[in-house]
């Protein structure tokens, strides 16, 4: 049980008995894949009254993804297990991976490769065009460097696959064996991470009898949000499932995630076909750009810490919190009694914002 004993569920209904039998029949599936348990699964899901009080809509609750373990955590870690073992099954001594300045991913993944004894080479792309020394030093970059990983920076704009695929071949000139990990873990492989929470949070939510109305997350990459899509369509959950985007615009971010959903499906091997209508993204919250501050993600990150004593991160998933809040207040979820936040973790990047809060 992931719930303190004094939590009291205030409405719901036990999973129906086919959600069960599906829910272990995913758990199968899942278990012919190649998998390192780095995570602390299950992770906890929790009753965020405080909050719920303070805005009047429907009860909200978070699912702890940052709580996975790995590095400070993060919803990454979930990925890491298919990928990473996914790497060792292809004889990699080596893992490349990229991301933003900041990226949550590259911290992940150069803490698994510590784990497992490989070599990683990170490339980090200058999305923000920032001169601060903490942004660019600070934060989840000074952990990547902890954990022994090869940093370098790219400019922003640049073709990151191409300069993953031109290190790659550098390497294997110099003997390595080098596995590309995609930006934020977001392929097939890396989506059965989310496809395996999906059941994971119906299992959670049927064990304390919570009806679990929409489930709420920041979208990015798209590994996040296409492996919920292909694990609640397996199960048949019926969640409503809301992708809070922190990047691209609405018809770039859906289409990118139907597209893995379905490439994750297939991968699944079960003929699970996935329905367009089940991609819903909301990118009304990006700002300015990726990894650029907004005013009402400031103020979420201090509504969350102050009520709830939660820290989210500012490029992921404070985007994503601003945007379930801002929507709560303007009665988007009015109809339904509880909602679930994915906490996909990343407060380590707050220390490469040091004045963000003007403190």
């Amino acid at each position: 049980m992931s719930l303190p004993n004094n939590i009291e569920v205030a409405s719901g209904r036990e999973t129906p008995a086919a959600d069960v039998r599906l829910c272990k029949e995913l758990s199968i599936i899942l278990s012919k894949f190649p998998r390192i348990r780095f995570g602390h699964l299950p992770t906890p899901l929790e009753p965020l009254d405080r909050l719920s009080e303070q805005l009047g809509g429907p009860r909200i609750w978070v699912k702890r993804d940052d709580c996975t373990g790995l590095s400070s955590g993060g919803n990454k870690t979930r990925k890491l297990e298919y990928l990473m073992a996914d790497a060792l099954a292809n004889g990699a001594d080596t893992v490349i991976t990229q991301g933003a300045t900041q990226s949550n991913h590259a911290r992940q993944t150069a803490a698994a490769a510590a784990k497992l004894g490989l070599k990683c080479h990170i490339l980090l792309e200058d999305r923000t065009g920032s001169n601060d020394r903490q942004y660019n030093s600070n934060g989840n970059v000074l952990l990547d460097l902890l954990h022994g990983a090869a940093v370098d920076k790219r400019p922003g704009g640049a073709d990151m696959n191409a300069e993953m695929d031109a290190l790659a071949e550098t390497l294997r000139k110099n003997g390595a064996t080098p596995y590309i990990i995609p930006g934020g873990g977001s392929n097939a492989i890396g989506a059965l991470g989310y496809v395996n929470c999906a059941r994971e949070l119906s299992e959670q939510a049927g064990e304390i009898g919570l009806k679990i109305d929409c489930l709420i997350h920041a979208t990015g990459s798209s590994g996040t949000q296409a492996g919920l899509v292909a694990g609640l369509a397996a199960i048949k959950s019926d969640i409503d499932l809301l992708g809070i985007g922190v990047r691209a615009q609405q018809e770039k971010q859906e289409q990118m995630v139907f597209d893995l959903a379905e490439k994750t499906a297939e991968l699944l091997g079960t003929g699970l076909l996935i329905d367009r209508s089940s991609v819903k993204a909301n990118c009304n919250y990006v700002g300015p750009g990726y990894g650029l501050p907004t005013d009402g993600m400031c103020e979420a990150l201090k509504l969350l810490a102050r009520t709830e004593g939660l820290l989210f991160d500012p490029v992921y998933s404070g985007k994503g919190l601003d945007g379930m809040i801002d929507l709560i207040r303007k009665g988007a979820f009015s109809e339904q009694k509880n909602i679930v936040f994915l906490h996909t973790g990343g407060s380590a990047a707050l220390f490469g914002y040091p004045d963000l809060f003007g403190f």
